[in-house]
Protein backbone atom coordinates (compact mmCIF):
# COMPACT_ATOMS: atom_id res chain seq x y z
CA UNK A 1 0.00 0.00 0.00
CA UNK A 2 1.65 3.11 -0.99
CA UNK A 3 5.05 2.60 -2.12
CA UNK A 4 6.32 -0.59 -4.74
CA UNK A 5 7.90 -3.60 -2.77
CA UNK A 6 11.79 -4.16 -2.38
CA UNK A 7 14.98 -5.85 -0.73
CA UNK A 8 16.47 -4.09 2.44
CA UNK A 9 19.42 -3.45 0.28
CA UNK A 10 18.90 -0.11 -0.52
CA UNK A 11 21.32 2.45 1.03
CA UNK A 12 19.70 5.58 0.59
CA UNK A 13 16.03 7.27 0.51
CA UNK A 14 17.01 8.50 -3.14
CA UNK A 15 16.32 4.13 -4.61
CA UNK A 16 12.85 3.98 -3.47
CA UNK A 17 9.63 4.53 -5.75
CA UNK A 18 6.54 5.44 -3.68
CA UNK A 19 2.85 6.54 -5.22
CA UNK A 20 1.62 9.78 -5.08
CA UNK A 21 -1.80 10.78 -3.97
CA UNK A 22 -3.32 9.79 -7.42
CA UNK A 23 -2.16 6.08 -7.17
CA UNK A 24 1.28 7.29 -9.91
CA UNK A 25 5.26 5.94 -9.04
CA UNK A 26 7.44 8.31 -8.09
CA UNK A 27 10.71 7.50 -8.34
CA UNK A 28 12.66 9.66 -5.26
CA UNK A 29 15.62 9.78 -7.06
CA UNK A 30 14.02 12.96 -8.57
CA UNK A 31 14.92 14.39 -5.25
CA UNK A 32 18.73 13.92 -5.22
CA UNK A 33 20.64 17.21 -4.79
CA UNK A 34 17.39 17.96 -1.91
CA UNK A 35 17.24 17.95 1.71
CA UNK A 36 13.89 15.98 2.58
CA UNK A 37 11.97 16.12 5.80
CA UNK A 38 9.30 13.33 5.35
CA UNK A 39 6.44 12.76 7.84
CA UNK A 40 3.75 10.45 8.40
CA UNK A 41 0.49 12.85 7.97
CA UNK A 42 -2.93 12.83 9.24
CA UNK A 43 -5.90 15.20 8.83
CA UNK A 44 -7.85 14.58 12.42
CA UNK A 45 -4.98 14.28 14.87
CA UNK A 46 -4.53 16.81 17.57
CA UNK A 47 -1.33 17.57 16.12
CA UNK A 48 -2.20 18.32 12.43
CA UNK A 49 -2.80 22.16 12.86
CA UNK A 50 0.43 23.02 14.51
CA UNK A 51 2.11 20.74 12.50
CA UNK A 52 0.79 21.07 9.00
CA UNK A 53 0.79 25.10 9.67
CA UNK A 54 4.40 24.84 10.32
CA UNK A 55 5.22 22.42 7.51
CA UNK A 56 4.31 25.07 5.42
CA UNK A 57 5.80 28.00 6.77
CA UNK A 58 9.17 25.51 6.56
CA UNK A 59 8.56 24.91 2.89
CA UNK A 60 8.28 28.84 1.90
CA UNK A 61 11.05 29.67 3.60
CA UNK A 62 13.62 26.91 2.49
CA UNK A 63 11.80 25.60 -1.03
CA UNK A 64 14.30 27.93 -2.65
CA UNK A 65 17.12 26.78 -0.60
CA UNK A 66 16.71 23.19 -1.22
CA UNK A 67 14.43 21.69 1.43
CA UNK A 68 11.79 19.79 0.09
CA UNK A 69 9.08 17.84 2.71
CA UNK A 70 7.14 14.94 1.65
CA UNK A 71 3.98 14.42 3.62
CA UNK A 72 2.77 10.46 3.51
CA UNK A 73 -0.92 10.39 4.47
CA UNK A 74 -1.43 6.98 7.07
CA UNK A 75 -4.61 5.69 9.02
CA UNK A 76 -2.82 3.64 11.54
CA UNK A 77 -2.91 5.57 14.87
CA UNK A 78 -6.63 6.15 16.24
CA UNK A 79 -7.77 5.88 12.11
CA UNK A 80 -7.13 10.06 11.60
CA UNK A 81 -6.67 9.62 8.46
CA UNK A 82 -9.79 7.64 6.72
CA UNK A 83 -10.25 9.43 3.87
CA UNK A 84 -8.20 8.34 0.71
CA UNK A 85 -4.72 9.61 -0.39
CA UNK A 86 -6.54 12.50 -3.04
CA UNK A 87 -8.44 13.45 0.32
CA UNK A 88 -5.55 13.71 2.35
CA UNK A 89 -3.74 16.17 -0.20
CA UNK A 90 -6.83 18.20 -0.77
CA UNK A 91 -7.11 18.68 3.10
CA UNK A 92 -3.46 19.57 3.41
CA UNK A 93 -3.70 21.93 0.20
CA UNK A 94 -6.37 23.97 0.97
CA UNK A 95 -6.56 24.19 4.81
CA UNK A 96 -2.95 24.76 5.05
CA UNK A 97 -1.79 25.87 1.41
CA UNK A 98 0.85 22.99 1.52
CA UNK A 99 2.82 23.22 -2.08
CA UNK A 100 4.80 20.16 -0.96
CA UNK A 101 3.63 17.02 -2.50
CA UNK A 102 1.31 14.29 -0.53
CA UNK A 103 1.31 10.57 -1.38
CA UNK A 104 -0.40 7.67 -1.19
CA UNK A 105 -1.60 6.74 2.39
CA UNK A 106 0.95 4.08 3.52
CA UNK A 107 1.32 1.80 6.75
CA UNK A 108 4.53 2.89 9.02
CA UNK A 109 4.01 -0.60 10.94
CA UNK A 110 3.35 -3.59 11.07
CA UNK A 111 3.70 -6.51 8.70
CA UNK A 112 2.49 -3.79 5.43
CA UNK A 113 5.25 -1.20 6.40
CA UNK A 114 6.01 0.27 3.36
CA UNK A 115 8.86 -0.48 2.13
CA UNK A 116 10.33 3.44 2.58
CA UNK A 117 9.60 3.46 5.95
CA UNK A 118 10.80 -0.23 6.83
CA UNK A 119 13.78 1.72 5.51
CA UNK A 120 13.70 5.08 7.47
CA UNK A 121 13.04 3.18 10.54
CA UNK A 122 16.37 0.97 9.91
CA UNK A 123 18.42 3.50 9.76
CA UNK A 124 16.83 5.62 12.91
CA UNK A 125 15.36 3.85 15.60
CA UNK A 126 12.93 5.75 18.06
CA UNK A 127 12.78 6.71 21.92
CA UNK A 128 11.78 3.12 22.57
CA UNK A 129 12.35 1.16 19.49
CA UNK A 130 12.02 1.40 15.69
CA UNK A 131 8.30 1.11 15.18
CA UNK A 132 6.41 4.62 14.97
CA UNK A 133 4.30 5.41 17.78
CA UNK A 134 1.98 8.21 16.78
CA UNK A 135 1.03 10.35 13.56
CA UNK A 136 3.57 13.21 12.56
CA UNK A 137 6.78 11.28 13.31
CA UNK A 138 9.58 13.42 11.16
CA UNK A 139 12.92 11.89 9.39
CA UNK A 140 15.42 14.60 8.03
CA UNK A 141 17.40 13.23 4.87
CA UNK A 142 20.62 14.97 3.36
CA UNK A 143 20.64 15.62 -0.24
CA UNK A 144 22.75 12.15 -1.04
CA UNK A 145 19.49 10.65 0.44
CA UNK A 146 20.81 9.45 4.00
CA UNK A 147 18.24 9.63 6.78
CA UNK A 148 20.27 12.24 9.64
CA UNK A 149 17.78 12.70 11.96
CA UNK A 150 14.10 11.24 13.44
CA UNK A 151 12.14 13.32 15.54
CA UNK A 152 8.70 12.27 16.95
CA UNK A 153 5.53 13.70 17.01
CA UNK A 154 5.99 16.28 19.65
CA UNK A 155 9.03 17.84 17.98
CA UNK A 156 7.36 20.79 15.75
CA UNK A 157 8.87 21.59 12.45
CA UNK A 158 10.38 24.59 13.61
CA UNK A 159 11.87 23.34 15.85
CA UNK A 160 14.02 21.28 13.70
CA UNK A 161 15.05 24.31 11.59
CA UNK A 162 17.92 24.76 13.02
CA UNK A 163 18.86 21.09 11.70
CA UNK A 164 16.89 21.79 8.50
CA UNK A 165 19.76 24.96 7.86
CA UNK A 166 22.74 22.83 8.72
CA UNK A 167 21.32 20.43 6.08
CA UNK A 168 20.81 22.97 3.79
CA UNK A 169 24.59 23.84 4.27
CA UNK A 170 23.28 27.37 5.95
CA UNK A 171 24.32 27.03 9.47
Amino acid sequence: MGASQSSTSEKTVHEFTVKDARGKDVNLSTYKGKVLLIVNVASKCGFTNSNYTQLTELYQRYKDKGLEILAFPCNQFLKQEPGTGQEAEQFACTRFKAEYPIFGKVRVNGADTAPLYRFLKQKKGGFLGSSIKWNLTKFLVDKEGNVLQRYGTTTTPLAIENDIKKALGEA
